[in-house]
């Protein structure tokens, strides 16, 4: 029987869903490639600290989180037996040259300024990678290290009482913090410590149903599972991976077969910036042994394959396999997870659809009334489609009613195989107060109108209203055969322009659709059919429509009233209508 390799084992069981069997020559295999995985992260630290030699000869002049690491990779390269640097003195100088920095940055306090100011929750970020180094150290016993040993320890226990006392800004903090405590106390135990992670999870972790944390950011999500492993592990309260388990599990589903995610209901900065899976690597191979899954096997090995795995993962893992003896034990053998599903996330109405390279992604909205801030999801992007490398990165419809700009869905209903995303919309005009609130001084309440657009000194709660419009709007989308139906309706106050917007992937071509004036990559398509190219794949789209030329104030008062703008790098196509609208699309 022929061994299949591992790229070739994982493309056909990740890539096109093949479900294979595996016999006991390729569970050989797997174990046979621990080994080969070892020498090559540790081929890998050497590659880092090679260069570590280069950028670390000039003088350190500012505090940044890559510091942690860089002392750790040049640590573990010290003490990995089988390391081309094993022992290397030549290294002592370099980790001594960042702890040396690093104690003369610190606050009296025990905090340092990166990130935020004098910042508990961001001094514990760098304490992961120190407290990493100040563990693998501690077994080594060469003189040559006691200055750096030393040094780590006094920074590390003063940070210590930083993040005992100090506070934090968001949830993710609250655990980044006790999971810097719970490694601190490993090194130098101290109950206090202990008592703090306590006070902290006394709060509660918060893990929907579906799997999201508060903040439903994948950035944070990562930071969380990572933070309740290392406090699960060191403080025996195996409890605490109950929740990173099913996280791990919506992550999954979020994950496009390229290893990007789906960050569309994210309340922080990720809900507009891509992140990939790449982020949560330590997190599905820890608990892939942990927990003998032979499905979170099959995606960290997936994730290995990824561009950009070398880099950003594979260069600094020698420290924690050499902190954890648990991260050297074989993984299970791999066992795909489906590549072909429907799920519908109530908690945040979101919907993902996958067959095989083929993705579809609907979002009804979440965190009403919308308010343009951090920790609220306020994304306009209700529609993403995916075929291979062809990607439509995001449909948005917009009108011109009131300046309410872009529609945002009051949720996602299913109806048989439809999902339904609907909003309405009154934009009324106001009376004269009556006589009992008014005022002789014509100071009003500084207050909100009624339907959320503004703010302004005229209490409009008291006052009757007449002249109300309405807006209807409601998208039907139906999945057949690997395409989308997509049909929109638009109704109510008449003569409103209306938008529908697509942004393709930035690099593609376009064939069949008409260039606008200006500079900016944007397309019409007036009639008939488009087809959009990336690679060696397309997406064909249409019928056209295109009745009027209106595209600008698409982000309404909100944005508009902060000179903000929500487009995105890519190739924007525009159909456009006027209400009463009804036209359908097929995406496919």
């Amino acid at each position: 029987m022929e061994i299949i390799s591992r790229k070739s084992f994982l493309q056909q069981c990740l890539g096109i869903g093949v479900a294979i069997g595996l016999s006991p020559l390729v569970a050989n295999a797997w174990h046979t490639r621990t080994d080969d995985f070892y020498r090559k992260l540790v081929l890998a630290n050497n590659k880092d600290v090679a260069k570590l030699l280069k950028t670390l000869a000039p003088e350190i002049t500012e505090v940044r989180r890559r510091s942690g690491y860089e002392l750790a990779n040049l640590a573990a390269a010290f003490c990995e037996p089988t390391s081309a640097y094993y022992q290397q003195e030549e290294l002592v100088p370099y980790m001594a040259k960042i702890i040396r920095f690093l104690v003369k940055a610190q606050h009296t306090d025990g905090t340092l300024d990166f990130g935020n100011l004098a910042s508990p929750p961001d001094t514990a970020f760098i304490l992961e990678p120190l407290c990493a180094a100040g563990t693998i150290l501690k077994a080594n016993n060469s003189a040559s290290l006691n200055e750096v040993k030393s040094l780590l320890k006094e920074f590390i226990v003063k940070a210590g009482e930083a993040l005992r006392l100090g506070g934090v800004h968001t949830p993710n903090h609250r655990w980044v913090v006790s999971a810097a405590l719970a490694k601190i106390n490993a090194l130098f135990p101290n109950p206090a410590y202990v008592k703090r992670i306590h006070e902290w999870l006394s709060e509660g972790v918060y893990c929907d149903k579906d799997g999201n944390y508060l903040e439903r950011s994948m950035n944070y999500s990562a930071v969380i599972d990572r933070s309740l492993i290392t406090i699960g592990r060191l403080l025996k309260m195996p409890s605490l991976f109950e929740p990173v388990r099913k996280n791990l599990g919506l992550v999954y589903y979020h994950a496009e077969p390229n290893g990007e995610l789906v960050t569309v209901d994210s309340r922080r900065q990720d809900q507009y910036a891509p992140i990939t899976i790449l982020y949560f690597y330590h997190d599905y191979y820890y608990l892939a042994i942990n927990d003998s899954n032979h499905e979170f096997a099959a995606i960290a090995r997936y994730i290995e394959t990824l561009n950009g795995f070398d880099e950003r993962v594979l260069n600094d893992l020698l420290v924690y396999f050499l902190e954890d003896p648990l991260y050297k034990k074989p993984l299970p053998a791999p066992k795909t997870p489906s590549v072909n599903f429907e799920k519908f996330f109530a908690e945040t109405n979101l919907v993902r659809i996958r067959s095989n390279n083929t993705t579809t992604t609907i979002f009804g909205g979440t965190d009403f009334p919308i308010i343009i801030a951090s920790g609220r999801a306020n994304s306009p992007n209700f529609f993403a489609f995916r075929k291979g490398e062809a990607i439509l990165k995001y449909m948005r419809f917009s009108t011109d009613f009131f300046n309410t700009g872009y529609f945002h869905s009051q949720g996602v209903t299913k109806a048989g195989n439809t999902y339904v995303l609907h909003q309405k919309i009154e934009a009324p005009y106001y009376q004269p107060l009556p006589a009992k609130f008014k005022r002789a001084d014509g100071n009003y309440k500084h207050s909100q109108s009624t339907d959320g657009r503004f703010w302004n000194k005229m209490d409009f709660e008291h006052r009757p209203q007449s002249n109300i419009n309405t807006l209807e709007t409601t998208i039907r989308i139906e999945e057949k055969n690997g395409a989308d139906e997509l049909t929109f309706s638009s109704k109510g106050t008449k003569g409103v322009h209306v938008v529908i917007e697509f942004c393709f992937k930035e690099g593609g071509s376009l064939t069949g659709l008409k260039k606008l004036d200006g500079p900016a990559e944007n397309y019409t398509l007036e009639s008939g059919q488009g087809e959009y190219s990336y690679g060696n794949d397309s997406i064909k789209f249409g019928p056209g429509v295109f009745t009027h030329t209106k595209l600008t104030g698409l982000e309404g008062e909100l944005y508009s009233s902060h000179f903000g703008s929500l487009r995105t790098e890519g190739m924007h196509v525009f159909f456009t209508g006027i209400t009463p609208f009804e036209h359908t699309i097929t995406i496919g």
